[in-house]
């Protein structure tokens, strides 16, 4: 196991971003984290990083049989880069447009594994290689604004795969890129993965992303684990409602009863607000199986997730757990 994250908590002074995730990761293995915006996806990721200045983070994120919560920030920037990295959501703004895309893949080289200029310069045209881009020494010398969407998000990759990490955070690796581009970076990402044995933690809010690339699914809502499962019994079998209704939201070709078209299915009403967020389980002002049963506990108590389908003893092993009051251990409603 790589990394292994138990009650996370991230607090802001406007209110609490994360509250109290729970996960393991193996090596060679994919998690999905998915969920809608504000729901924490990639505040936990960061926390992961290292790279909350202000915010207050509790809890244990073990990677490598190492805790990181509380470790100096030193030791926090030996392992970013080096052993664990970040393909971040926009790639025009996280990379420089004052450098070359060679001299950035190079600068993180040089910096973790102490190279020469020109060992870290024929690196940088290796790993473009690597990703795809063509004519790799020539490309290494242009700036982020030659390169379409597409390539610039390849350049992200080999900037984050220069030093051979054992941990990868893709945080919406493929947002605002045509889908045969998105197709293109998945199975690069896919690829890499299963030369290397990297571990993959994969945000995104796009269902296809997951069904395509991910082995587990941790789905949040409101800073909360809602469900996690193998990604198969997610689809299969969806037990809380948020997932249920995220899975009804995604648009098809033909109606439930075969017919073309049909009515896109919206969840109902807003994400909670971190100022202000409603008592007991987040989602419950939401919930259309709450509203047909309601159930007190919904409003005074936060559900914790258990084993609702297939699955191992283990608290966070592999399994089917969902955080629902009104779902029972065979995963059937009450």
């Amino acid at each position: 196991m790589i990394l292994r994250v138990r009650d996370l908590r991230v607090g802001f002074p406007a209110g609490t971003a994360v509250n109290g995730i729970d996960f393991d990761l193996d090596r060679g293995r994919t998690l999905g984290v998915v969920g809608e915006s504000g729901s924490g996806k990639s505040v936990s990721s960061l926390a992961i990083m290292g790279l909350h200045r202000e915010a207050a983070v509790s809890g244990s994120i073990v990677f490598d049989g190492e805790e990181l919560v509380g470790a100096p920030a030193s030791r926090l920037r030996e392992l970013r880069g080096r052993r664990m990295a970040m393909i971040f959501q926009d790639p025009l703004s996280s990379l420089h447009p004052f450098y070359t895309v060679g001299e950035q893949i190079a600068e993180a080289y040089r910096l973790h594994l102490r190279a020469s200029r020109r060992v870290a310069r024929e690196r940088a045209v290796e790993m473009l290689a690597e990703v795809g881009i063509p004519e790799p020494r020539r490309r290494a010398g242009e700036y982020p604004h030659h390169f379409s969407g597409g390539m610039r998000q390849r350049v992200m990759i080999a900037m984050a795969l220069s030093c051979e990490p054992d941990l990868l955070i893709a945080d919406e690796p493929t947002t605002a890129l045509d889908v045969t581009v998105q197709a293109q970076i998945l199975e690069l990402i896919r690829k890499i993965q299963q030369d290397r044995g990297v571990a993959v933690l994969m945000i995104t809010h796009d269902l296809g992303v997951v069904a395509r690339v991910a082995d587990e699914v941790l789905v949040m809502y409101g800073g909360r684990t809602a469900e996690h499962a193998p990604v198969r019994e997610i689809f299969k079998a969806p037990r809380h409602p948020y997932t249920q209704g995220l899975l009804a939201s995604v648009p098809r070709l033909t109606a439930e009863d075969g017919t073309e078209g049909g009515r896109l299915r919206a969840i109902p009403g807003n994400p909670p607000s971190l100022l202000a967020p409603p008592p007991g389980c987040r989602f419950h002002p939401r919930c259309a199986r709450y509203a047909a049963t309601p159930d007190d506990a919904c409003v005074t108590e936060a559900p914790q997730p258990r084993l609702t389908g297939p699955g191992g003893g283990d608290p966070v092993g592999a399994g089917h757990r969902t955080a629902c009051h009104l779902v029972e251990t065979s995963g059937d409603p009450r």
